[in-house]
């Protein structure tokens, strides 16, 4: 077994570049999403690496192969499309088998293994019938059955739940994630939702704007995320990030005054950090006059049935704090929001994340 590899990858469009020198590294059995939102270039990376699309500079490898410019069909990969890509005029079973097929594999082996994935991926049922006749998600099974049928040595899927309900999607996710961690093979899968990353994915790589932000764990991306895209890109409701102000009296944001132990106020100052960034899970409302609590004024209330999600006017934005289940208030009154500032990510003026949360 061996790990993909894109080498100083860069893609471009004439005049347009939708991606700047990709460096990434997806180990053995590793499932890796590529997160991020539409445009940012994740979809073509996945297609230069299935061989759908030429890079315009920089290598692609598989273990030590460099399939730069190999066929699609001498990579060794497995797709599996946002669109499904079923042939209508095949029944599921042809469908599943077709890949055995056009490698000529005997009658008797094609037979034997479109019935163990069928099976495992609980279609068994469903092997006479054609795709109009299935629902998504039976569809999305057959798709996954066709991907696996071969034991390829990577998958790759470009959002292939962004076209299934909500709940529906929510099933599938742990399908998925069962069946690639019990196949112990290489995934790469792209999609904008970040739940999905989290709850899918060994590691996820965050991009925009063609670049990859950052490379982590779907814990390390969470908690130390690398820059201020990466903060508020990732997780619901976002990071809030507001304007903070260093000066040799301390840190002061929201017009007040937060105190801070000495050794992150002197990186602060160091860093000329000019944002700070807070989760929702780690802001309080408190009483109004509080001490060290900022001073806002209650934007709206949103329940949402096992907690509370409260928008907050402050001066220099708004911020949302998760508040208990039954929180209740009218909009314009007065609160206090509170926090831990060792719970705080700072950011630099280009947005870089210099002090982290403890």
């Amino acid at each position: 077994m061996s790990s993909i590899r894109f080498d100083a990858v860069h893609k471009a469009f004439g005049a347009l570049t939708v991606l700047r020198s990709l460096d990434l590294d997806i180990p053995d059995r590793t499932f890796l999403a590529l997160l991020g939102p539409s445009g940012c270039g994740k979809t073509t990376a996945l297609r230069m690496l299935a061989g759908l699309e030429m890079p315009t500079a920089g290598r692609l490898l598989i273990g030590d192969r460099d399939v730069t410019r190999l066929q699609p069909r001498d990579r060794d990969i497995a797709m599996v499309f946002q669109s499904y890509a079923l042939y209508p005029q095949m029944t599921v079973a042809e469908n599943i088998g077709y890949p055995l097929w056009i490698r000529k594999v005997p009658d008797a082996e094609r037979r034997a293994k479109i019935a163990e994935v069928a099976t495992t991926l609980e279609i068994e049922t469903l092997l006479e019938r054609r795709p109009k006749q299935l629902s998504g998600g039976q569809r999305q099974r057959v798709a996954l059955a066709r991907a696996i049928v071969r034991n390829p040595a990577a998958f790759l899927m470009d959002e292939p739940l962004s076209n299934l309900d909500a709940r529906l999607r929510l099933s599938m996710r742990g399908e998925i994630k069962r069946l690639c961690q019990s196949l112990g093979a290489k995934t790469l899968y792209v999609t904008h939702d970040q739940a999905e990353a989290l709850t899918m994915a060994d590691l996820i790589a965050v991009m925009n704007g063609g670049a990859l932000q950052q490379l982590a764990s779907p814990a390390g991306i969470y908690e130390r995320p690398a820059n201020r895209f990466v903060a508020t890109f990732v997780g619901n409701p976002p990071m809030n990030v507001l304007p903070a102000t260093v000066t040799e009296a301390g840190l002061s944001v929201a017009g007040t005054p937060i105190a801070l132990p000495e050794d992150r106020l002197a990186e602060c100052r160091r860093y000329q950090v000019t944002e700070i960034g807070l989760r929702p899970e780690d802001a309080h409302v408190v009483a109004q006059g509080t001490p060290g609590a900022l001073a806002g004024a209650i934007f709206v209330v949103e329940p949402m049935g096992n907690e509370t999600l409260v928008d907050v006017r402050v001066e220099g934005g708004r911020l949302t704090v998760r508040a208990e289940r039954g929180f209740s208030a009218n909009p314009g009154d007065r609160v206090g929001i509170a926090f831990d500032p060792a719970n705080a990510c700072f950011f630099d003026p280009m947005g870089k994340t210099v002090v982290h949360r403890v």
